[in-house]
């Protein structure tokens, strides 16, 4: 990875590593948080409420967020969901690892694998059919309840990927606590 730019190199040599508050922003952003309709936020909030409280486990779920906002290239969410999980006690070695969790299943739970493969193929639902194997092999670790909320975690991180994603939402401003 190509060191970041910096304004000036004779007080940051290329190497070091550059305080938060001197980097310069890619972009503005489009369309803050703020500024999304009242309702449409209400809505989204609601969600993610209903979403924080349905009994998983909240590593899992953080998980499940980091690895669906990898696969849409959603940084702001990237970033928000891995403070999120090391906040709640997330070893970051895991988080690290998440690109290639099948080439490190002794990194993760059967269950969390199965919560994984179920995220990749409904992110990628045009790429991957949702079969009987699948619905199966998930089912071995989620019951009814559990699979059908764990759709909608999947789906609530997908719809802020895709909110936070083309209006421009900032990685490394998000304080988890």
């Amino acid at each position: 990875m190509p060191p970041i730019a910096t304004t000036s190199s004779a007080t940051h040599p290329p190497n070091d590593p550059i305080p938060l508050s001197q980097r310069s922003v890619a972009m503005p952003e489009r369309i803050s948080f703020g500024q999304l309709p009242a309702r449409l936020l209400d809505v989204v909030l609601n969600v993610e409420e209903y979403a924080n409280n349905t009994g998983h486990d909240f590593r899992l779920v953080e998980l499940v967020r980091a690895r669906v906002s990898q696969l849409n290239g959603c940084a702001y969410c990237l970033d928000r969901h891995i403070k999120e999980g090391i906040h709640a006690g997330e070893d970051p070695l895991r988080y690290h690892l998440l690109p290639v969790w099948h080439e490190t299943p002794n990194f993760y739970s059967p269950k969390e694998q199965a919560a994984l493969r179920w995220a990749e193929a409904l992110t990628l639902i045009s790429e991957h059919a949702i079969g009987d194997e699948l619905v199966d092999a998930t089912r071995a670790h989620f019951d009814r309840d559990e699979l059908a909320t764990l759709t909608l975690i999947v789906a609530q991180i997908n719809t802020w990927n895709r909110l936070a994603k083309p209006f421009a939402w900032q990685a490394g401003v998000f304080q988890a606590g």
